[in-house]
């Protein structure tokens, strides 16, 4: 469908790169959609180089703009050559009754997973992330090379990023995450969208919890990243990072968690530290040079 192709609706350079912002139709959620990509400057002469991809998914009430506009991560990726994709965080604009009541559920809120109330049967934010996207990537941006990509993420982010990357380790280098939602089906805002999005039966929420999923997918080669502040304050009743290192370490999946003092929940956090995820996702996508 022709509707269903990327149109361009800005543009903005940085550190030698382009931001750019692009809508399109997306049949998986049914509504328009719009995401960022950080292209890095092209390595001259070479018009047929391809950059490895790093996907970020940003958290509760964000759009896909947050990312772009608060991360600083566009110096790092530039340097890296290192494109980033930055995906919105729901379906927009569909008028479902109760989509916009609160702030950490429905709209800006779509905790990448396919939703099966019927409902919230648009809610599908999973198969969007995982299947359409990238394919949408592949067709129409040939200086992408999908192949080579790695996941990150904030927050409820931080779980989409972790429980994809687990789900699909043939299909990510690498995952790291800030202060990500890591045991949902034992906190507030996980149990709040969980029970709507996916009903009451409680096996079904572990398929999207990362403290679940890394004792069933344990195969991890490269180390999982987590920055976590310590003065943030959702850190001991919603983010519970200590139970996903319990479920690592019992499963001997490799994670680093780093616990930085003094930082909250914010984009002052994350920009602080985005560098290290950058060079993290570097060094797991780049091909190894030639002989």
């Amino acid at each position: 469908m022709e509707e269903c192709k990327p149109t361009e609706i800005s543009s903005s350079k940085m550190f030698g790169g382009y931001n750019k912002r692009y809508k399109h139709f997306s049949p998986t959620l049914g509504c328009s959609m719009t995401f960022h990509i950080y292209f890095p400057p092209s390595p001259s002469p070479s018009p047929s180089h391809k950059f490895p991809v790093l996907y970020w998914l940003s958290g509760l009430t964000c759009t896909d703009e947050n990312f772009i506009t608060k991360s600083g991560a566009q110096r790092s990726a530039a340097k890296e050559g290192i494109a980033l994709i930055a995906p919105d965080t729901s379906p927009r604009g569909l008028s479902i009754e109760g989509e916009a009541d609160s702030w950490d559920f429905g709209v800006g809120a779509g905790f990448y997973l396919n939703a099966t109330q019927e409902k919230w049967k648009n809610w599908r934010m999973y198969d969007y992330v995982v299947k359409e996207l990238p394919k949408l990537l592949n067709e129409n941006f040939p200086q992408l090379d999908t192949l080579r990509a790695s996941i990150s993420g904030h927050s409820m982010g931080g779980h989409g990023a972790l429980t994809i990357y687990l789900k699909n380790l043939d299909k990510y280098k690498s995952v790291s995450a800030f202060a990500p939602i890591v045991n949902p089906i034992n906190c507030p805002w996980g149990q709040k969208a969980f029970s709507n999005y996916l009903g009451g039966n409680k096996a079904d929420w572990e398929e999207y919890d990362a403290t679940c999923l890394v004792k069933k997918f344990n195969d991890v080669s490269a180390t999982i990243l987590i920055d976590q502040g310590e003065d943030d304050k959702f850190l001991h009743d919603q983010l519970l990072p200590h139970k996903f290192a319990e479920a690592c370490s019992s499963a001997k999946v490799p994670l680093l968690l780093r616990t930085q003092p003094g930082y909250d929940h914010s984009y002052y956090f994350i920009s602080t530290f985005i560098d290290d995820h950058i060079s993290h996702h570097a060094q797991a996508v780049k091909l190894p040079t030639p002989p």
